[in-house]
């Protein structure tokens, strides 16, 4: 049984302008809870800003914060260093990028302090250089993005990851799953179980269970056959898969395939198809640097011109006009 009078754990929260609120409070929630069930404070935790100021999230409910990365810093080289600081990442994490922020955060890592980051606070490890040759898991929305950025990242659709002394997770809710994983790791399975009831959800999520909706509910399809059609066309998207190759692999006929899409999902197998493909390309232009001709590659169209002709078609703006769009949102 493991000592639950283990000694208290200071935890920093650095929250970025346009956080996601629910998983900040989904971090902090289940640490209060511990306290609660354990008759003490078992865990400790402050709000820290760039400059101390406070931080409006991304659903322009305003957050006060104690502590500034320079007040920080000090604190790092006394008793009141963390043991772990969490990135409250959100909307245009780009934006809010630094390099005192990334210096920071390298400078707590190398001191022995645990690095986390809740939803797209992963971005911001990234850019710190604190995820190389580490798994790391994002929100699905930002991943991507986060993997053309990052190409020497291992990144996953996971609810959280854990990997040595760095603890990510997608955000929204998987907060609280990655948070009572902690609390388990310090304590038992009784305080967990506990603080689970206090929150009223019935169990701790696997890291690896699934982000999305299963496709099933997602889409509201039952036919399986055009459940396993629609993953593989997701599975392959740089370079789809032909009519005929889907058809051999799934045992029907071209015209079966037709039909049944048709049916299921209102349009043609080969209209979906492009679909999804732009829908990737969308994200990677909003959410990268990438010039247009590699997010058309990237996305299986074999010229820059005929994306841009099947982009306008379905979000009646160009590609070059998407990206612009972007920025000036940046820049705002």
């Amino acid at each position: 049984m493991k000592d639950t009078s283990a000694s208290q754990k200071t935890i920093v929260f650095y929250l970025m302008p346009e956080f996601t609120m629910i998983a900040f409070t989904a971090a902090i929630e289940p640490l209060r809870g511990a306290n609660r069930i354990l008759g003490r404070e078992a865990y400790v935790w402050r709000i820290a800003s760039r400059d101390g100021g406070p931080v409006t999230a991304s659903n322009g409910v305003q957050v006060a914060a104690s502590s500034s990365i320079e007040d920080e810093r000090k604190l790092m080289l006394g008793e009141h260093r963390p043991d772990i600081l969490f990135v409250c990442g959100g909307l245009n994490v780009e934006k809010y990028q630094s390099k005192s922020l990334s210096a920071w955060l390298r400078e707590e890592h190398n001191r022995g302090v645990k690095i986390g980051g809740l939803c797209t606070g992963a971005h911001t490890l990234g850019t710190a250089g604190l995820l190389t040759g580490k798994r790391c898991a994002i929100h699905w929305e930002n991943l991507p993005g986060f993997q053309e950025a990052f190409p020497q990242v291992s990144v996953f659709s996971d609810l959280f990851e854990v990997d040595g002394s760095i603890y990510t997770c997608a955000g929204g809710t998987a907060a609280l799953d990655m948070m009572l994983s902690l609390i388990g790791d310090d304590f038992d399975d009784n305080t967990v179980n506990r603080i689970c009831e206090m929150v009223l959800t019935d169990r701790v999520r696997s890291p690896t269970d699934r982000q999305r909706l299963p496709l099933r509910a997602r889409l509201g399809v039952q036919n399986a056959k055009v459940l396993t059609i629609i993953e593989l066309m997701e599975a392959n998207l740089s370079e789809p898969l032909s009519l005929l190759e889907i058809a051999d692999h799934v045992g029907l006929s071209r015209r079966q395939i037709e039909r049944l899409f048709r049916q299921e999902m209102g349009r043609s197998p080969a209209r979906y198809y492009l679909e999804i493909r732009l829908d990737r390309a969308r994200h990677l232009l909003i959410q990268s640097s990438m010039p247009v001709v590699e997010v058309a590659i990237a996305c299986g169209f074999v010229s820059a011109s005929h994306f841009s002709k099947c982009y306008r078609e379905v979000y009646s703006k160009s590609p070059q006009q998407e990206r612009a769009e972007r920025k000036q949102l940046l820049v705002a």
